[in-house]
């Protein structure tokens, strides 16, 4: 009789943004041995750090992080594209004898890495393609999301509306193969996955106190320079293609003299709210993680050890 070979074990840490993911990340990495793995869709962009909230070589604090700014701007990258380059970080980390750690709040790209996910890229459609980008031209990024909302409600949650790529190619796939992102996904769960995975998530029982600390980091970033880094953007490449985080394409009509700054910041933190919310929406649909309710614990040190409970907990230790 074959004995089964016993899979690694791979940690994740999930969440929607500012709940405290990347200290809680690193804080794992140092007790176990292990390395972060990043699963964050704009973080993977060179010249992109203070937008997408980057972890600073202090912040680190010595803990390797693979799969962070070491992509140019005008790269599209899909999420098979990530899904494959994770399993290779993933094994280059277990071979040094550390423990994978997949960090980020990007659900699609955590969700088709841990199940094993084949994606197949679903053809393609030049023409209908530059007909869908005609169209956010002229109406908004935001109508040509609610196309896709229609469509593939799911897909749509985890696509930020600014993601005008990522959207246009959910599009494409339904207009080519006659089936939804999500229904792709769905078919090319062929095999399980090489991984025991278990994934930990963050979230604030209080929806208030979420929002307050999303508005407090739009405010530091502000302060550390986002609007330094988005004119510098906007300057060089007029925010095409991965210029679309959060952060920066709010910030246009400032730059063009129609709105003030004060009413561009604004609008940063209400989108990175509704952000937050479809992020949440995305990872309570997954019954697998364990959620740690923050709130009445927001000391770096009991949410390490409720976490550390967790794992001793799932691992039987």
């Amino acid at each position: 009789m074959e004995i089964k070979k016993a899979k690694p074990f791979v940690l994740a840490v999930a969440g929607p943004t500012a709940s405290g993911k990347t200290g809680l990340g690193i804080a794992l990495a140092k007790e176990y041995g292990g390395e972060v793995v990043s699963a964050d869709s704009m973080q993977i962009y060179k010249g992109m750090d203070i937008a997408s909230a980057k972890p600073t070589t202090e912040e680190m604090d010595g803990v390797p992080h693979h799969l962070i700014d070491f992509l140019d701007r005008d790269v599209t990258f899909s999420v098979a594209d990530y899904v494959k380059l994770a399993k290779e970080k993933i094994d280059e980390v277990l071979s040094r004898g550390k423990l994978p750690i997949i960090v980020g709040g990007t659900g699609l790209y955590i969700d088709s890495l841990l199940n094993n996910v084949c994606f197949s890229e679903g053809g393609s459609d030049e023409a209908y393609r530059e007909e869908l980008y005609a169209y956010a031209r002229e109406y908004g990024n935001e109508a040509l999301h609610e196309r896709l909302a229609m469509a593939d409600p799911e897909a749509s949650e985890n696509i930020h509306p600014n993601n005008l790529v990522r959207v246009v190619r959910a599009l494409e796939v339904l207009h080519v193969t006659g089936k939804t992102f999500t229904k792709l996904k769905a078919e090319s769960l062929l095999e399980e996955s090489p991984y025991d995975s278990l994934i930990i998530g963050l979230d604030y029982d209080d929806r208030q106190t979420l929002y307050e600390r999303i508005n407090l980091r739009v405010d530091e970033m502000v302060k550390n320079g986002l609007v330094e880094e988005a004119r510098n953007l906007w300057q060089e490449s007029g925010m095409r293609t991965s210029a679309n985080a959060i952060g920066f394409k709010e910030l246009i009509p400032y730059f063009e003299g129609d709105m003030t700054l004060e009413e561009c910041i604004d609008k940063i933190k209400q989108e990175t709210r509704r952000y937050a919310k479809r992020q949440l929406t995305w990872f309570r649909k997954n019954k697998r993680i364990k959620w740690i309710i923050l709130g009445e614990i927001d000391k770096k040190t009991e949410i390490l050890e409720k976490s550390k409970k967790c794992i001793a907990n799932y691992r039987n230790i």
